[in-house]
């Protein structure tokens, strides 16, 4: 069973950065899962960020597409998203998610976890 955990998350000014880790506790990478970001906020849709494919492909949300980078650490079996200039609306908990590459899905809300293996989720807030 895959098991992931996000950390990074916390509180930073309009125009800050962060950092998120999103850690397998098992090797993840090129196999048989697609692993994303998603983040929630209370009232709206889950919504899709970022995607690193088995193929090794980046894919990017075309709103974040330039402030928000997608990177990984095979050897830490870790997946990182930096995220800069934030905005008030980037204010969500933030989570990764491995899902089967035969899955073809939309979450309507975070985490789903009939469908993927979710990490706990971590808090981001961006305040004006």
């Amino acid at each position: 069973q895959i098991r992931l955990a996000e950390s990074g998350g916390g509180s930073v000014p309009v125009g800050g950065s962060l950092k998120l880790s999103c850690t397998s506790a098992g090797p993840i990478f090129g196999g048989a899962y697609n692993l994303r970001w998603y983040r929630q906020t209370p009232g709206r849709q889950c919504e899709w960020l970022s995607t690193i494919r088995t193929s090794g492909g980046y894919l990017y949300r075309s709103s974040v597409k330039g402030r928000f980078t997608l990177s990984r650490d095979d050897s830490k079996n870790t997946m990182y998203l930096q995220m800069n200039d934030l905005q008030p609306d980037d204010t969500a908990v933030y989570y990764c998610v491995a899902v089967h590459t035969t899955l073809e899905v939309t979450f309507r809300n975070c985490p789903d976890t009939a469908n993927g293996y979710w990490g706990q989720g971590t808090q981001v807030t961006v305040s004006s």
